[in-house]
């Protein structure tokens, strides 16, 4: 889904309404809408089978803030579903605004309602100068204000939750991997994904679904890659990070 024209101030009066709960592919302005569309006819059912036996795959990107008044986050997310996950995934994208109360809603709603294989959520950095998969979360330290002026009073995600959530995909494994793809964008690991947004993000995620999604930071447009090269390295991160999360569970399996 398109963002909305407008000035950049315009945009943020309607986000700071806090009542939208994201955009992207299924969604409206007030509430997120999964339902599916089906008929009567056989060739319907057949599809709808079809769909239903695909893997969900949710991926995220932020809508602008600060200096961002383009989210190189949300540009790569949109290219990433241009090219797809393959035919064996259904790919969800959705974009998040920059607001601590809206995460609240967006990230349970998700999580709730496609009950995905995995959730990958997309923020833009702009320090970094590679893309740069988090290996956790962090619970406290939030005293950044987002786009509606707001800040948690508890300035944690989850009061009484573990400090660090540790995802269940080795994104060292996933480094490694990507790296002999020969693709045109270096990918890198980090331990802290800022204690912003992003992090609060992330470790609501972690939370929510017990380390299973992961977090990718990209570099602002242009320093160095393009809107292109982001959603082509996505791709191949996910697909990687697919199959770990296949191949352990298919260990999980011959162990009982």
């Amino acid at each position: 889904m398109k963002r909305t024209e407008g000035s950049l101030a315009g945009r943020r009066e309607e986000r700071c309404s806090c009542q939208a709960l994201g955009k992207g592919r299924k969604t409206d302005s007030t509430e997120l809408n999964f339902s599916r569309q089906t008929t009567s006819s056989e060739s319907a059912l057949n599809i709808q089978i079809m769909e239903n036996n695909k893997k969900a795959v949710v991926v995220t990107g932020f809508g602008p803030f600060g200096e961002h008044t383009v989210n190189s986050s949300w540009v790569a997310v949109q290219e990433l579903e241009k090219l797809g996950l393959g035919n064996g995934v259904d790919l969800l994208v959705y974009e998040v605004p920059v607001e601590y109360q809206s995460v609240q809603k967006i990230i349970p709603a998700l999580w709730r309602q496609h009950n995905p294989q995995l959730v990958v959520h997309v923020g833009v950095s702009g320090m970094a100068s590679t893309v740069t998969l988090e290996k956790c979360g962090h619970n406290a330290g939030y005293k950044g204000l987002d786009n509606c002026s707001f800040c948690p009073d508890s300035h944690c995600c989850v009061e009484g939750g573990p400090e660090c959530i540790d995802s269940v995909i080795d994104m060292e494994a996933v480094c490694k991997r990507v790296a002999g793809l020969g693709l045109d964008a270096t990918v890198t690991v980090s331990k802290d994904a800022g204690r912003y947004l992003c992090d609060f993000t992330y470790y609501t995620s972690l939370y929510l679904s017990r380390g299973r999604c992961a977090f990718i930071h990209v570099p602002p447009l242009g320093k160095p890659y393009s809107g292109e090269q982001l959603g082509r390295a996505l791709k191949a991160i996910i697909q990687e990070m697919l199959d770990l999360l296949e191949q352990s569970e298919d260990q999980i399996n011959c162990q009982h």
